[in-house]
């Protein structure tokens, strides 16, 4: 629906347009559907050939125009991500929306509260910032001008749970280092912050300090659950990785190419041979090539991935018409 300007008011889908319609004009004094209708001056509509194809439209045109009277596209509320943002000295947190930010975002995944409960441990035991992205940071290396002592601006610091960046008290190497090694943790590529709590748990007990050696199982426990939740979300994304036949109204029927929980390429079901060998090049082009893996996700990535997953969440028998790619000759393709 678009305003007398031109501007794209809203964007929306209905199996029965007219029923969609009466229901707006319907709406009471105040409502949002009457809000829509009055403002608007022009109505457009586009057919898509099955239910799959018009979420995607929907998806894309919301997040081309931006309409003020679409809520942003929802979210599925039992999902967080976690958030590495960017800066001198950058910080992993537990978020639950992508911010249009240079940040980058592990995820989606469940468990909130579970998940930020582990990330602390995470940052304790790494020594990363959990502070605020506007404190000031100084590192070792750091040429200063005033030789007087900084003292850092929280207990962590203190407590050796944080490298203290704000004070000085680690050099930007070293700091970075420990990102990095957050970072390998969290994709599958490395695990020595559990082997770190383990040794240190195996030491309390062989000084028979039980209780002290009961908090680090403890502690070690909630890593492990952050270790298992992102191993098991690598597998979910790469599980969304297939060839996935719909079939439309008036023999629209498309082949859509999914890899990691986004469509990367979509054509009309091949009937002719010069059609099959352009499915081909294709399948080579989007999955022969490597790619990321691990639990990162683009920012405009994430609500296509949502999308995907809830699709065949909700419809299981979907799966039915996918294909891995490596077996694209078992696709049946002619209608």
């Amino acid at each position: 629906m678009l305003a007398a300007d031109g501007e794209v008011l809203y964007v929306g889908k209905s199996k029965s347009l007219r029923t969609r319609l009466l229901s707006y004009f319907r709406a009471r004094r105040g409502d949002k559907q009457h809000r829509i209708i009055h403002e608007s001056h022009t109505l457009e509509w586009d057919y898509e050939p099955s239910e799959f194809a018009a979420l995607l439209r929907e998806l894309q045109m919301i997040k081309r125009f931006r309409p003020r009277m679409n809520v942003q596209h929802r979210r599925d509320g039992r999902y967080s991500f976690l958030k590495l943002a960017p800066g001198k000295a950058p910080r992993l947190f537990v978020v639950t929306a992508v911010s249009d930010d240079a940040a980058a975002y592990y995820g989606p995944f469940r468990g909130g509260k579970r998940i930020q409960e582990a990330v602390r441990e995470l940052n304790d035991l790494l020594g990363l910032r959990d502070c605020p992205q506007a404190m000031p940071i100084r590192f070792a290396d750091q040429p200063d001008l005033f030789s007087f002592q900084h003292v850092p601006r929280c207990h962590r610091a203190e407590l050796r749970l944080c490298l203290g960046p704000c004070a000085a008290r680690c050099s930007e190497g070293e700091y970075n280092g420990r990102v990095e090694l957050a970072k390998a943790f969290l994709n599958g590529h490395a695990d020595e912050p559990v082997r770190w709590l383990e040794q240190r748990m195996n030491a309390a007990a062989d000084r028979w300090e039980f209780e002290y050696a009961g908090l680090l199982r403890d502690r070690l426990h909630r890593l492990q659950h952050l270790r298992d939740e992102f191993a098991r979300l690598r597998e979910a994304l790469d599980g969304l990785t297939f060839v996935y036949r719909v079939d439309g109204v008036d023999g629209d029927d498309r082949i859509y190419l999914v890899r990691r929980g986004t469509v990367r390429a979509t054509l009309a079901v091949p009937r002719t041979e010069a059609e099959r060998r352009r499915l081909s090049r294709l399948c080579d082009e989007h999955f022969g090539r490597p790619e990321h893996g691990g639990a990162l996700v683009q920012r405009h990535q994430v609500d296509e991935i949502l999308l995907l997953a809830r699709w065949f969440r909700a419809r299981p028998q979907e799966m039915a018409n996918t294909t891995p790619p490596a077996r694209l000759e078992a696709l049946p393709l002619t209608a």
